[in-house]
């Protein structure tokens, strides 16, 4: 059995991350994989300050966007 898929770089930094220890942010759109990342726990809580901050901002352009989490 091969090690080398459990090291895989965060997609972010580079740096190796065990899957113990990585976590996978997806982008789905009408159930359409448009995007994947890997990331270590460090890039992962970057990841989540970023969207926290952009959802708490709010809607800057005054249209009727709607956001959807499935």
């Amino acid at each position: 059995m091969s090690n080398a898929a459990a090291n895989e770089p965060c997609d972010a930094c580079g740096d190796p991350t065990t899957d113990a220890l990585a976590r996978t942010v997806r982008l789905s759109v009408d159930r359409a994989n448009i995007d994947t990342q890997r990331l270590c726990p460090d890039c992962f809580a970057d990841w989540i300050r970023r969207y926290q901050d952009r959802m708490a901002g709010g809607d800057s352009d005054g249209g009727d966007s709607e956001i959807i989490v499935d």
